[in-house]
């Protein structure tokens, strides 16, 4: 039996985005007998408590109230007490699969503990966090370090964009890396799930933009907003995020003006998937601005749903989105727009099916998930 721990999530069931939902798609599609998966779980009880979730052992690791060291803390509690229960359990060749860079700083200490035990220590870096415009600069710093560290510690990076690990065998010396991306689901589509919230805007069926993504600067809102208000379209762009109560969108509001157009539609947060999903299908394009990450749900999401999408031009998009997508940089979005509703039906659905293929063959969840496996049945 190969045990595998999984460290750096918020545990399970998902309850939010990322690597919480990668988590449970890991232990919802497992189709191998001879793995044993091990996932921490933030909690406010004591550590060492053990749940069972689908064919996982979930246990669970007390909170601390470090303020943003929590998480650095959490993963640190996570290890040592993961550690402590392979040593009880006869557990042999374990391995450690951390979510993210944060505990990278410190990761020397732990990593001879985990070879000590005869493990192996995996990493997903989770794209660039350090180049997050929500981290102040003593912040980024750490991160950065904490980047580094693991690259040089790791037995194995898995990065989920080919640009990930060209980036890092780039900056760093002699890392081992494999790239298995993040997945998506088979799109299902309930007719009419989207007309009542699109009457609620005013919003008309195969006439909008729409933009789907966490409310930060790097996912280009200016750059999109600003395009856009210099185009001619009749096509509204219609904005689902996180906006209400967020400085940022005041701050917007200054540089941009665009609450003086009112072709420009804030809407909030939409968190069915069946209808955010009938939405972006009924969108004439998906503008994806994304400039920090590796492989983005979003976009996945995005070319499973969405005929067109038009899409920022860095590696981490073009690796996923190939020739499926119209590229635009931070000063042509306005030009591709033009050539958007330009093209034929015929030329809109053969990108379309292009996207559609793209996914079906790298990036369903039951691929990815033969690929983990096969990689954690052979780790030697």
């Amino acid at each position: 039996m190969q045990h595998v721990f999984i460290i750096g999530s918020r545990g399970l069931p998902a309850k939010y985005g990322g690597f919480e939902t990668f988590v449970e798609e890991l232990v919802s599609h497992q189709q191998s007998d001879q793995i044993k998966y091990h996932v921490a779980q933030l909690s406010d009880s004591e550590t060492g408590k053990h749940l069972t979730y689908k064919t996982a052992d979930v246990f669970e690791v007390k909170v601390r109230n470090f303020g943003a060291a929590n998480v650095i803390f959490y993963d640190r509690d996570a290890i040592i007490y993961a550690i402590r229960y392979i040593k009880a359990n006869n557990i042999t060749n374990p391995i450690f699969y951390i979510l993210g860079n944060t505990l990278g700083a410190f990761i020397g200490h732990y990593v001879k503990l985990i070879h000590k035990i005869g493990g192996k220590l995996y990493v997903n870096p989770d794209g660039l966090e350090w180049k997050r415009s929500k981290w102040i600069k003593p912040i980024q710093v750490y991160l950065k370090y904490s980047e580094k560290k693991m690259a040089e510690n790791a037995d194995l990076i898995i990065s989920d964009n080919q640009g990930i690990e060209d980036y890092l065998k780039a900056e760093y010396d002699h890392v081992a890396s494999k790239v298995i991306a993040y997945g998506t689901n088979d799109v299902v589509t309930v007719p009419g799930a989207a007309q009542p919230w699109l009457d609620k805007y005013g919003i008309q069926v195969g006439a909008y933009y729409l933009v789907v993504g966490r409310f930060v600067p790097e996912n280009n809102y200016e750059v999109i907003i600003r395009n856009y208000m210099n185009s001619s379209t009749t096509h509204d762009l219609v904005i689902i995020t996180n906006h209400l109560g967020d400085p940022y969108f005041e701050k917007l509001r200054q540089l941009t003006n665009f609450d003086q157009d009112k072709r420009i539609k804030f809407v909030g947060t939409v968190y069915d998937k069946e209808q955010l999903t009938a939405i972006r299908k009924h969108a004439f394009a998906y503008i994806h601005g994304h400039a920090v990450g590796g492989t983005n749900p979003g976009l996945l999401e995005a070319m499973s749903a969405t005929d067109l999408n038009l899409v920022f031009d860095v590696s981490f998009n073009r690796n996923v989105a190939l020739d499926s997508a119209l590229f635009w940089q931070i000063d042509t979005l306005t030009e591709v727009m033009s050539q958007a509703e330009m093209l034929k039906v015929e030329a809109i659905e053969g990108l379309a099916k292009k996207a559609k293929k793209i996914i079906a063959e790298k990036y369903t969840w039951d691929k990815i998930v033969d690929q983990y496996e096969e990689l954690f049945l052979n780790e030697s």
